[in-house]
């Protein structure tokens, strides 16, 4: 397999990556992604905590996201135009070190596409976007079933 890593700024939102031959483009999310964004996130709840949600439901709260920023944004990684891997971001204020806490939430990587490096290059953009914004401290918490 063909492994070329190459790494082109085209704007502060998008990002291209040439890897396993294939290209992705990471951006930011717009309303237009919700739809693909909650089925994704339907996917990711039966998956990863075996639970069958609402799409309407979980459509709602992705369109509350893009309708109060406040609330976080979303990143996604496309090929194709497809939407193959996202994640999002909230916010949370800690008044012990006297800054903004950003969580990645949401974290999905559509299952053909995955151990191809869109994690990584998610994770990436967010360390680089957080710099810009003068947030060092992002956090991704693990889901853990006890049975």
């Amino acid at each position: 397999m063909l492994a070329i890593s190459l790494d082109i700024t085209v704007s502060k939102t998008i990002k291209i990556y040439v890897k396993y031959c294939f290209i992705m483009f990471i951006r930011l999310a717009t309303p237009d992604d919700a739809e693909n964004i909650a089925e994704n996130n339907v996917l990711l709840a039966n998956e990863s905590e075996n639970l069958d949600i609402s799409f309407e439901t979980t459509l709602d709260g992705v369109k509350g996201v893009f309708s109060d920023p406040g609330k976080g944004f979303y990143l996604i990684v496309e090929e194709d135009d497809t939407i193959v891997g996202q994640l999002m971001i909230t916010f949370e204020w800690s008044d012990w070190k006297n800054k903004t806490i950003w969580w990645l939430q949401s974290v999905y990587v559509k299952e053909n596409y995955r151990v191809k490096g869109i994690f990584k290059h998610l994770v990436e953009e967010i360390r680089n976007m957080a710099s810009e914004h003068n947030v060092d401290i992002a956090r991704l918490s693990m889901f853990t079933m006890i049975i």
